[in-house]
């Protein structure tokens, strides 16, 4: 069974830093493109970062230079480094994974709450 479960989110006052992580089974391998996405009340869920191939990433505009997506293929995990949060980057984080020819695998989500 495909899943992803993501953790590590939680409440910090801005300026800190947290980091994301999101366990895929049954393994990382599986998944061509992986990625970080933020949705807010009343927004649609839009892309944080990802890889778009071996070794590149993308960043939104908004983290560019704050946030750092990674991966470790023996854990299976992808990694979500965000230093100096700002409150507008509030939000239920999601991780996803596509596959060739199958719908994005989404993850439950994890709350990060950035105070001001």
């Amino acid at each position: 069974q495909v899943q992803l479960v993501e953790s590590g989110g939680g409440l910090v006052q801005a300026g800190g830093s947290l980091r994301l992580s999101c366990v895929a089974s049954p393994s990382i391998s599986i998944f061509r493109e992986m990625g970080w996405y933020r949705q807010s009340p009343g927004n649609q869920r839009d892309l944080v970062a990802g890889f778009i191939g071996p070794g590149r990433a993308n960043y939104a505009d908004s983290v560019q230079g704050r946030f750092t997506i990674s991966r470790d293929n023996a854990k299976n995990t992808v990694y979500l480094q965000m230093n100096d949060l700002k409150p507008e980057d509030t939000g239920v984080y999601y991780c996803r994974g596509d596959r060739p020819f199958d719908r994005p695998s989404w993850g439950q989500g994890t709350q990060v709450t950035v105070s001001s």
